[in-house]
């Protein structure tokens, strides 16, 4: 992919009603959980309601009196798959008067590295203004241009600091405290859990659209998370910051426990599992090697010509938890090797809760070096950018092994994690 202060949003009233009062010196707010169940679909569950099914419930009162614009795309979807646009567009409840298309645009319709510019939306006739690879005062000026008093943010996330939607979120918030709009983030599970960061910790050398600021390759955080952490640690401007929190969700749950739809939140993150392995397979971007883009398993299935069964038998030696690796050859449609049968590795996870999706990306970036002759980086050192850092490049050049690589990091993570924990939402 491609890119507040404090308060209180508490349940009240016999159908959790929401109410938001400012506290602290820059107004953020936050919202307690909610009695009710939700809807939808995974495992037969329901529980999990999500920021706009809260906000909606309480018949938009947050938003009442406000000029409203959305920062979206096809993720923004109610328990019962609508849009959250075309949902809130006719009710007289909510002054809709604007949309924000990230990277592969609102409607979903642009592939990687694209969007779908300034138009109108066809369904509801609303302007659409174009954010992606806008930031700062550029992207301020869009805010401002809309006419809008408040913006929304509502984009399901995949859990790693290079998908790009938490830095349209950073972004975002950053041009709203320029334009002196308020900001309110629509919270959604962190696929993949919330139960620990791992990985790198970005170094602001190498801040890029897949990296801002200094947070773990697999932050374990939720959006609105995030967005509390952007504001008190990162921007050097506060905003006016209210998010509503969901109900029902707990740091434990993977996706399919949450009984929520899952929409692919861009072209290559088809499913829940893809995110499950994306923080740490998404580093193979920086290589010469295939990342399964063109095939129904991108992230899973890994390759290039002239790899055979001897990389799958050296990831497996690591013993790496809770995966195993199986020898593959397949044919991507698209991106690297496109109509060429390339040879490769799919990741097989079986038990998700001991799986560490950013040390066994390190594993298989060994693994590949040592038993492939033709490996490479990329001639930019993408590599650097996706790990934040020099350090996992030259040290696998250098012959240094998965735990030694991983070990690295460790204090500048456990630095993160003890920021992190201020703002962490959910038990």
């Amino acid at each position: 992919m491609s890119l507040s202060r404090r308060g209180l949003l508490a349940a009240g009233g016999a159908v959790g009603a929401l109410a938001a009062t400012a506290a602290g010196s820059g107004g953020t707010a936050t919202a307690a959980p909610v009695a009710g169940r939700g809807h939808g679909g995974g495992n037969g569950r329901g529980r999990v309601r999500t920021g706009f099914d809260r906000l909606a419930a309480d018949g938009y009162a947050l938003l009442k009196g406000q000029k409203v614009g959305v920062v979206t795309n096809p993720t923004g979807i109610t328990s019962d798959v609508r849009h959250i646009v075309d949902v809130m567009h006719p009710d007289g409840r909510v002054d809709l008067t604007a949309v924000f298309g990230p990277e592969h645009g609102f409607r979903g319709t642009a592939q990687a590295g694209g969007s779908e510019g300034r138009y109108d939306d066809p369904a509801t006739g609303l302007p659409v203004y174009d954010t992606y690879l806008k930031s700062g005062q550029p992207l301020a000026d869009v805010f401002t241009a809309s006419g809008v008093d408040t913006v929304v943010f509502d984009i399901q996330d995949a859990g790693a600091r290079f998908y790009t939607y938490i830095w349209t979120l950073y972004d975002c918030m950053e041009a709203a405290a320029l334009a002196g709009k308020r900001f309110v983030v629509l919270d959604r599970p962190n696929p993949v859990t919330g139960r620990a960061a791992l990985g790198p910790v970005l170094d602001p050398a190498f801040a890029t659209f897949v990296g801002r600021r200094e947070i773990a390759q697999a932050h374990g955080m939720t959006v609105a998370e995030l967005a509390l952490l952007f504001d008190r640690e990162f921007l050097d401007r506060p905003v006016d910051l209210r998010i509503v929190k969901m109900s029902g969700w707990r740091r434990s749950d993977f996706f399919d426990t949450t009984g929520l739809p899952w929409v692919p939140p861009s072209p290559n993150m088809p499913t829940p599992e893809t995110a499950l392995v994306y923080a740490g397979t998404c580093l193979f971007e920086g290589t010469n090697l295939s990342e399964g883009r063109g095939t129904t398993r991108p992230f899973e299935l890994l390759g290039a010509e002239g790899i055979d069964h001897r990389w799958a038998a050296a990831a497996n030696a690591l013993d790496l938890p809770g995966v195993a690796f199986r020898e593959a050859y397949f044919a991507p449609t698209f991106s690297k090797f496109q109509g060429k049968t390339v040879g490769g590795v799919q990741v097989h996870v079986h038990d998700r809760a001991a799986f560490d999706p950013v040390r066994t990306g390190i594993g298989l970036l060994v693994t590949a070096k040592r038993t492939w002759s033709g490996f490479a980086w990329r001639s930019d050192n993408w590599i650097d950018k996706l790990t934040g850092n020099t350090r996992v490049r030259t040290m696998i050049d250098a012959g240094a092994g998965t735990d030694e690589v991983v070990g690295a990091w460790e204090a500048d993570l456990a630095a993160f994690r003890a920021v992190r924990k201020k703002y962490l939402q959910y038990h």
